[in-house]
């Protein structure tokens, strides 16, 4: 019978934060793999852990996981854990459960700390739908991707940023979202040095240029408001007339009387609006 992967989320930065149920899966499991060895080590040793370790990390993940995988089947049982927080959570943890899943290992996932979560519910900003980018790519044109789709992003936008990249993303951000939105900006979680700033995105730019960044940040972003992409749209078409709109929705083989409501409805107007508007034109 195969063993069991447990990813095992570990504190971000206070120990006090891990759970009684990860200590026990710890201390219980044949193998611990982790993605830096020396920095679990100490997490391992404070807690009186003396299960085998080994690396898992984003240079072997591929070939470990298939190693990893032979022993599962092997009946050993596996922790997974990351640097902090929880594993699969923008680090090669997903691809060994992909590879445990395809092959029919069972996985299971012991809850805990995550700095998206923490920043996002302390953030101040709304939290019921959000999206989770990670660190944004180094490729230019990868990066160039994703910045336009979260220009009409319309939920919170968490991003996870280093310090000596922090001013430049902030910039980046500003200039492709199109408007100063609010931001806040999250730094060292659950540490003694925990710092949360909230203001707009203009703001922190500023602050940055006089404070230099120290520490790991996530940055957590206001989406897209839908009154700003109704503005937008209205703006759009108001670069027509009332009887190029018209035309626009007749040539596509819309009657007049709907192609008259959904005229009203792009431009922010009345029917009769619209009508008076016809009329007056053929006058």
């Amino acid at each position: 019978m195969a063993g069991k992967l447990y990813l095992c989320a570990t504190p971000i930065g206070n120990l006090e934060d891990i759970t009684l149920r990860v200590l026990r899966t710890l201390k219980e499991v044949d193998l611990i793999a982790a993605e830096d060895t020396r920095n679990s080590m100490k997490l391992l040793n404070h807690f009186e852990i003396k299960v085998p370790l080994t690396s898992y990390h984003e240079f072997n993940k591929i070939e470990k996981a298939y190693q990893l995988v032979k022993i599962l089947h092997e009946g050993k049982n596996i922790a997974l854990i990351t640097d902090a927080g929880t594993p699969g959570i923008s680090d090669p943890g997903e691809e060994l459960v992909r590879i445990c899943c395809e092959q029919e290992i069972e996985v299971t996932a012991l809850p805990g700390a995550a700095a998206c979560v923490t920043a996002l519910t302390v953030s101040g900003l709304a939290t019921r739908r959000f999206a989770f980018e990670a660190f944004l790519p180094r490729d230019k044109k990868e990066r160039g991707r994703i910045m336009d789709g979260l220009k009409e992003e319309t939920r919170t936008i968490v991003l996870y940023e280093a310090p000596h990249r922090l001013v430049h993303t902030l910039e980046e951000l500003l200039q492709v979202l199109g408007s100063d939105r609010r931001i806040s900006v999250c730094r060292e979680l659950t540490k003694i040095h925990e710092e949360v700033i909230r203001c707009s995105i203009g703001e922190m730019i500023e602050y940055y240029h006089k404070q230099e960044p120290r520490g790991e940040y996530v940055l957590v972003v206001e989406g897209k408001s839908y009154e700003d992409i109704e503005k937008e749209s209205r703006e759009g078409w108001m670069l027509m007339d009332v009887g190029e709109h018209l035309e626009y929705y007749e040539a596509r083989g819309v009657s007049r009387k709907d192609a008259m409501k959904m005229v009203a409805k792009d431009r922010g107007i009345a029917k009769r609006d619209v009508y008076k508007e016809i009329v007056d034109r053929k006058k």
